[in-house]
């Protein structure tokens, strides 16, 4: 018996309606994505990729329930994310968490690190204060760091740190899906790889399940067990990472690896 996906995403699609560019003209229409259909199981990581535009990032906000699709649902362990009311999705929240792009523009500045890595454990879990302190020192060791960081500021650590920050501010609810839109580009290279491979090892450790949005071919290359390319909001190729980047099958993913740096990572 084939094993459920932990996530599904279903013929979604999610168009965006412009200003009217003059009084009597109809209103532009942006079609994001169109009819995307997307599986991952648990333990697994999917890469996204194509060039800025794509739809990358507008997959990973559907992904979290940010936004709604005009078509099609996304199914989160079985749930359709759609249909739940706001308490119920709330709760289905601390399943799937998100890693975003810049780590120190998603850290509150104002608010000692515990504050921010707890605050889903609050929001989402009620947890009291002793346990926020508890399991902020606790998921702050997981991803590298010192309990004692759990009471300075963002502005104390470097821009790797505060990557780590945001990853155990992910990993605090054990989720078992964590959306990565692009965590590494803001990033030095040699930092970059740090940060991967703790990704890795969080993953070997606690069995997540990673969505990986990212133009860096060479990242996703590095972490990501199958791959899917998206061109204007339609997935033109997809299949087992090393498989699609040694032989591609449309002419847009060639594209993208013709122009990829071939520089590597260091392992």
């Amino acid at each position: 018996m084939t094993e459920a996906p932990l996530l599904a995403v279903e013929g979604v699609s999610r168009h965006y309606r412009l200003p009217r560019e003059s009084l009597f003209a109809p209103a532009p229409v942006v079609k994001a994505l169109s009819d995307v259909s997307v599986t991952l199981r648990a333990g697994r990581s999917l890469g996204v990729v194509g060039e800025s535009g794509s739809g990358k990032s507008t997959l990973a906000r559907l992904v979290m329930a940010l936004e709604r699709p005009d078509t099609g649902r996304v199914r989160f362990d079985g749930q359709d994310l759609s249909s739940l009311d706001a308490a119920a999705l709330r709760r289905a929240r601390a399943g799937f968490q998100m890693v975003f792009q810049d780590p120190y523009g998603s850290l509150d500045p104002r608010r000692r690190v515990w504050q921010t890595v707890a605050e889903p454990l609050a929001v989402l879990q009620g947890a009291s204060r002793q346990e926020q302190h508890e399991r902020a020192a606790e998921t702050l060791e997981a991803v590298g760091l010192r309990a004692s960081d759990r009471d300075k500021y963002p502005h104390e650590f470097s821009g790797g740190q505060r990557q780590r920050i945001a990853i155990a501010r992910a990993l605090i609810t054990r989720p078992r899906l964590i959306v990565a839109d692009e965590p590494v580009s803001a990033l030095d290279v040699s930092v970059q790889a740090q940060v991967l491979n703790l990704m890795q090892d969080l993953q070997d450790r606690f069995g997540v399940t990673y969505l990986f949005v990212s133009h860096d071919l060479a990242v996703v290359e590095l972490v990501c067990d199958e791959v899917i390319v998206l061109q204007h909001g339609v997935v033109v190729e997809r299949g087992a990472t090393r498989e699609v980047f040694l032989r591609p099958q449309h002419d847009y993913t060639r594209t993208l690896l013709a122009a990829a740096p071939k520089a590597e990572l260091p392992r």
